[in-house]
């Protein structure tokens, strides 16, 4: 591990700070069962970073998280690849893309299902430091049958504006969890962001999409990249699966007015795959068929890409 000019005074990176994650109304702490640091093992108890680390003190880094299933890292590339590309935007240099690739199938294996984390600093020094890079991987944890959703404004929100770190996964995702504390004491499980326009972006963590009805059948509706939007790796698989299965989908660029025409609305994210969203505010919306051939669509392509990466 990287040695810090500031050596007595060390942020200890276990399983209580890293690992947060909401669940339900509770906050659930990961438990991490491997944790790599520049791709040395380390104890998930007693695994340290210094504490002039720029990720922990200013948010400087980028992250991504990954679906493991029986050891296969689902979606590695994609992952990988925008990895890279959030980091280029922010000027840290990675190892090479085989190096992290084989630390993230390490932090995968020995679980049925598991989650691998890639979080990326810039070191000790947002503009001369090395990059110092943590894997970690956690057994996956049961998802609800469905949530609901707080429409909170989110001003901070690219919204179609081009700006230097656009499309960037980064650390910095404080905004994002104060939209979900936000809905979470109102009473909702999570927070669906609106942008300045008033156009309907994504969740703090999650994709976003809608079902209307067509001519030919049910249309699935999402926000359109162009809104600056995650390039979600969980997107790209709902939209291929979609394509196998014959399904319609489009993007769109739509006010919160757009629900009333809705029949089903529901979240993409790598945890959730295709998860029913019951009420957006005070709209409510029952899981439908749509959602179901949604979701069952993309179990079928996973299935067939880890079968076809073992």
């Amino acid at each position: 591990m990287r040695r810090s000019g500031v050596q007595n005074f060390r942020f200890v990176a276990t399983a209580s700070t890293w690992g947060h994650e909401f669940h339900g109304s509770m906050v659930r702490v990961a438990a991490f069962t491997t944790v790599l640091i520049d791709g040395e093992p380390h104890d998930p108890a007693t695994a340290t970073i210094p504490v002039a680390d720029i990720g922990f003190i200013r948010g400087y880094g980028v992250f991504e998280v990954i679906r493991g299933i029986e050891g296969v890292c689902f979606r590695l590339q994609p992952h990988l690849d925008r990895l890279f590309r959030s980091a280029a935007m922010l000027g840290i240099d990675l190892p090479d893309n085989e190096t992290i690739a084989n630390w993230s199938r390490t932090a995968a294996r020995g679980e049925r299902e598991s989650i691998v984390r890639i979080l990326v600093s810039s070191g000790d020094d947002p503009f001369e430091g090395t990059a110092r890079i943590i894997v970690t991987g956690e057994p996956a944890v049961s998802q609800p049958d469905s949530i609901t959703l707080l429409p909170v404004a989110a001003p901070w929100h690219s919204d179609g504006a081009d700006w230097e770190l656009r499309g960037a996964k980064t650390l910095s995702y404080a905004n994002n969890f104060g939209a979900i504390r936000e809905a979470k004491l109102a009473g909702f499980s999570d927070a669906l962001l609106i942008g300045r326009s008033g156009a309907m972006l994504e969740g703090p963590t999650f994709t976003v999409g809608w079902v209307v009805d067509g001519d030919d059948g049910p249309i699935y509706e999402t926000p359109a990249m162009s809104l600056g939007i995650l390039d979600s790796i969980t997107r790209m698989v709902a939209l291929d699966a979609a394509d196998v299965a014959g399904l319609q989908f489009r993007e769109v660029t739509s006010p919160l007015e757009r629900l009333d025409h809705a029949t089903e609305f529901f979240a993409l994210s790598t945890l959730r795959e295709a998860l029913p969203v019951t009420a957006v505010g005070e709209r409510e919306f029952p899981p439908g068929p749509a959602t179901a051939a949604l979701r069952s669509a993309m179990m079928k392509l996973t299935e067939r890409e880890v079968a076809a990466a073992r």
